[in-house]
């Protein structure tokens, strides 16, 4: 009998995570325009209505097929560029300028969003329910606080299947290898919707040499959180990361990251910002660090482990609940497990 490990990997299900996804900040949809969306394999639209709230639909008219991204926003809805149908923010086709009756099947989808901390989220699932409200996107208080610089963001186009992304809350080892940072103490802990990893160590980039911690979780399948201190030419430095991705299709995500940077006593405003570009940029460097590996590894779903690495099976468990019909969802997601990889046993604050 063979004692090799072969690799395996199951083909990708056609479908996309439950739950809500960061379209990065509200305010650069506030324009008066339409805005192109390319997600979940297919296309939608975003606009700001009349109403002052953020609207998304379905990306073409199902009239002729048109890109109503090349539409114009009208009082609350799209008008779309092709025939003139004009698309209310519930989906529903409100006005044909050239019929007398308007088909009773003139509706397309119109997609949940909120707005929190400033962002803009777009709600998906597969079976088509709304919203779970224990899935609610948590409010950071840094962001409506004097105290703190406002949001610096960036995004990546990146070509890999985002469960690549997300297997870093338990790849421990691969912090040394990729990015040079000494990892002390490393845990995580998984309970319902939430995926915790809570770090201590160093790193040139982040903390010189300071010490870095951080606890960063993902709320849902693609909307991280990190808290963390690290320090930047002596000084400490408090910081809130943020890294969101949404699927384009099965193989490619955008990649949303950005940083909120308290600021520092006897700074400008305008020296301030540029400390929180300054870590949006370092943010970039490391993924790149990443990218180079997502980009020529293969697919693998029976990673050969040692007693060295994270539990890596464990947060694909917790990872597969956003892919299961609620019906289908095992017992037990909501009790909470924890697994220290090194050092003492490390809990959120």
């Amino acid at each position: 009998m063979s004692t090799l490990h072969r690799i395996e990997a199951r083909p990708l299900q056609d479908r996309y995570a439950r739950g809500w996804h960061c379209l990065g900040l509200a305010a650069q949809y506030r324009d008066g325009k339409a805005h192109r969306l390319e997600v979940f394999g297919t296309r939608l639209v975003a606009f700001q209505g009349d109403d002052g709230q953020l609207h998304i639909l379905d990306g073409y008219c199902p009239h002729m097929g048109a890109d109503l991204s090349h539409g114009c926003v009208e009082g609350n809805g799209l008008r779309c560029p092709f025939h003139e149908w004009r698309w209310g923010a519930d989906g529903v086709c409100d006005d044909i300028p050239y019929a007398k009756r308007i088909p009773p099947r003139a509706k397309i989808k119109s997609w949940p969003v909120i707005e929190q901390n400033h962002l803009l989220f777009v709600w998906n699932d597969p079976e088509g329910n709304p919203p779970i409200a224990e899935q609610a996107i948590p409010r950071i208080d840094a962001c409506y606080d004097g105290e703190w610089a406002a949001w610096a963001l960036e995004e990546l186009r990146i070509e890999t299947n985002c469960r690549e992304l997300v297997d870093n809350v338990a790849d421990m080892a691969h912090f040394d290898a990729i990015h040079s940072a000494k990892v002390k103490e490393f845990s995580n802990h998984f309970e319902g919707h939430v995926a915790t990893q809570v770090m201590r160590g160093s790193s040139a980039r982040l903390s010189g040499d300071s010490e870095l911690r951080s606890v960063a979780s993902y709320y849902g399948p693609a909307y991280q959180i990190t808290e963390m201190t690290g320090a930047m030419n002596g000084q400490t430095i408090h910081s809130i990361l943020l890294n969101c991705h949404v699927p384009i299709d099965l193989h490619s995500f955008t990649l949303r990251y950005g940083v909120l940077v308290k600021k520092l006593p006897g700074l400008t405003e305008e020296q301030n910002q540029a400390m929180a570009q300054a870590y949006v940029q370092q943010a970039r460097e490391a993924f790149y660090e990443d990218v180079v590996i997502w980009h020529s590894k293969v697919r693998i779903d029976n990673p050969l482990l040692c007693d060295g690495d994270g539990p890596v099976y464990q947060l694909r468990k917790w990872y597969e609940q956003f892919y299961t019909d609620v019906a289908d969802l095992p017992d037990g997601l909501r009790e909470r497990k924890s697994f220290t990889v090194c050092g003492s046993q490390a809990e959120p604050a």
